[in-house]
């Protein structure tokens, strides 16, 4: 595989390249951003019950087996 580096803008949302280079359609390509700042990331939160009357449905038993055990 051989890689070519071009230093392209962003205008309007889409990515410019210098006008003396064509692409052939569905040229695979990967776009570095020099000096990006990384934005917010999202959280991802514990779900809660509606009702907290209900953990009691959600009670776990634990069983201990010997070490032995053939599973």
């Amino acid at each position: 595989m051989s890689i070519q580096t071009f230093e392209g803008i962003v205008e309007k949302g889409a990515i410019r390249l210098p006008g003396n280079l064509t692409l052939p359609e569905k040229t695979r390509v990967y776009v570095i951003i020099p000096d990006a700042e990384a934005g917010p990331r999202a959280r991802v939160r514990s779900p809660r019950l509606a009702h907290p009357q209900q953990a009691r449905d959600f009670a776990k038993q634990v069983i201990r087996v010997a070490p032995d055990a053939k599973v």
